[in-house]
């Protein structure tokens, strides 16, 4: 009767185990939902509020500014360093990180301290709802995070059925100007950029977030250039590409910024972003027609 007990204990609580993989491939187990949560990047911030497990977060990084109760949560570094001490006495139960974003030394150091940290890197629009439900099943939360995946996927399946089909547009996305800075094909926003129909022309650069020059970008000769907020940052980024009156941008009058909270974040707000991407691309097929 003993033996049968202790194998009764032990069948259960290998069935309320909770087990996910994470976007590095890594598989991430707690045993019972994650209470005390640690945010590594502004868009995981988001992911958990939408997933339902805002009230388990208790540290964030800066710029963590969305939802609004986001700021009120303590802060524990930024992108260049986070606060190691600080994270390790609030004892975390699980971490979550950007694998692009975060000092992967930084994430090795919390997982050598014995902390759990999954690892986030979506490079499809579709791996946010994932993401959604992965965080709300580690969270306790995943009949919220299903609903939100659930909305975030019809959403985006609206706008493939507006958009799939249009004319190709070839489009430069600028990050930044100096360095000039731009994105690859393997980039979650070049997949916005493929839902808008529109190609990227840096699409088959080597690095996800490649330094290029002025050059490159006249000689692509793009239809579309897009900055990523830096209209509200640096509202004279647009004169570089004024005075080259021969590129088709242009040409067109095709040069945009879109908010970079609503595009460059791994969140389900980066379908706003789209939208308003997808509206401006309509803009100047129009024109074409």
């Amino acid at each position: 009767m003993r033996v049968l007990f202790i194998l009764a204990f032990i069948w259960s609580a290998s069935s309320q185990a909770i087990e996910v993989v994470d976007d590095a491939g890594n598989k991430i187990q707690l045993n019972k939902p994650a209470q005390r949560i640690i945010s590594l990047a502004p868009h995981a911030t988001e992911l958990l509020f939408e997933a339902g497990a805002g009230q388990h977060i208790i540290g964030v990084v800066q710029y963590s500014n969305f939802p609004e109760a986001a700021k009120r949560i303590p802060r524990v570094g930024g992108y260049k360093k986070l606060d190691m001490e600080r994270i390790v006495s609030m004892q975390p139960d699980l971490i979550i990180g950007w694998q692009t974003g975060n000092q992967e030394s930084e994430l090795v150091q919390l997982q050598q301290l014995g902390f759990t940290v999954f690892v986030t890197e979506p490079r499809r629009l579709p791996d946010i709802a994932s993401l959604l439900e992965r965080l709300g099943k580690l969270a306790g939360s995943e009949t919220i995070a299903k609903r939100a995946a659930s909305r975030f996927m019809q959403r985006y399946q609206s706008l493939k059925q507006q958009y799939q089909g249009k004319k190709p547009l070839r489009a430069f996305y600028q990050i930044w100007d100096q360095p000039l800075m731009t994105i690859n094909g393997k980039h979650l926003i070049s997949d916005v950029m493929r839902l808008c129909g529109l190609e990227n022309v840096f699409a088959n650069v080597g690095t996800l977030v490649p330094r290029i020059n002025q050059e490159s970008v006249l000689e692509a000769d793009p239809q579309l250039i897009v900055a990523g907020g830096m209209g509200q940052v640096r509202p004279d980024w647009a004169r570089q590409w004024q005075r080259w009156t021969d590129l088709s941008a242009t040409r067109l009058n095709a040069l945009f910024d879109i908010p970079p909270d609503i595009i460059q974040r791994h969140s389900p707000r980066i379908l706003q972003g789209a939208e308003e991407l997808c509206r401006h691309a309509e803009k100047i097929r129009k024109k074409l027609d």
